[in-house]
């Protein structure tokens, strides 16, 4: 599948990139180029496959495909595994952005500075118990510790 192809899985419907079961080629290439050009997808062309790019590249090119869609829910999981520290700062920093435009963004990582940089709010999932979401600026290291060892006084059945 190309990378044109892989722009068409979601972006087809919010993109318009079919008018009456006709699929718009050009309006795919020109999104798959601008997922390229705004996510810096390292490839040699968008008709190149998607299995050709490195982990990485891949992840960024899923982002950006589902970011530049503008959703008014987007939910993600480790939208920054296995890229480097320039292209997660880019994806954490279009993740703020999409929230500030009036998104709601879910983000589930593993990563903790990750969640304290892009969320407003942090719930913590434990034994299958979901903590009350409480503002990250209100909260300090030992309540998270506390949160992610389930000694949250406030659980939620998840």
């Amino acid at each position: 599948m190309s990378l044109t192809e892989n722009a068409l899985l979601t972006g087809n419907v919010r993109q318009k990139l079919s008018v009456n079961g006709f699929l718009r080629w050009g309006a795919a290439r020109g999104f798959a180029r601008a997922i390229v050009k705004e996510f810096d997808v390292r490839t040699p062309g968008i008709s190149n496959s998607a299995k050709s790019l490195s982990g990485g590249n891949l992840q960024k090119f899923v982002v950006g495909r589902e970011i530049l869609q503008k959703p008014k829910v987007l939910v993600v999981n480790q939208p920054t595994w296995g890229v480097d520290a320039a292209a997660a700062a880019s994806i954490r920093q279009a993740l703020m952005n999409l929230a500030e435009a009036g998104a709601t963004v879910v983000v589930i990582s593993q990563d903790l500075d990750e969640l304290l940089e892009v969320s407003d709010r942090l719930a913590v999932l434990n034994e299958g118990r979901l903590t009350k979401p409480r503002e990250t600026s209100e909260l300090n290291m030992d309540e998270i510790g506390l949160m992610m060892g389930g000694m949250e006084a406030s659980n939620v059945p998840a």
